[in-house]
């Protein structure tokens, strides 16, 4: 069954994941993202308020970069990194590195 929030795999566009994280703060999400762990938002820690994390997620999850996962009244995201480097090999794992060595999004954290 289609997931009319997240696109599936091969609707996934490399313009649509670029654009995605062509911002810092969405970036740094992806990067802390990239340990596989799924997080709750109330775990993320960004410089930016509630509302505009909010739309830093949409943007992600609209892009097919992470997952939401609705539980009650907590929601969770993940990084979709099999679907991405199934439909872009490589692409992460060298826009990761290029970040890192950057320091770009270094000021997105999670508790826990």
């Amino acid at each position: 069954m289609r997931d009319p929030q997240h696109p599936d795999p091969g609707d996934i566009t490399l313009i649509r994941v670029l654009g995605a994280l062509s911002d810092p703060i969405r970036l740094g999400l992806v990067r802390l993202l990239s340990d596989g762990q799924e997080r709750g938002w109330g775990e993320l820690r960004t410089p930016v308020g509630k509302s505009t994390l909010s739309h830093h997620l949409k943007v992600l999850r609209d892009a097919g970069i992470t997952r939401t996962r609705q539980e009650g009244t907590r929601c969770f995201v993940q990084l979709r990194r099999t679907d991405l480097d199934t439909r872009f090999p490589h692409l992460m794992a060298a826009l990761l590195s290029v970040a890192a060595a950057d320091g770009i999004g270094e000021d997105v954290t999670a508790t826990k």
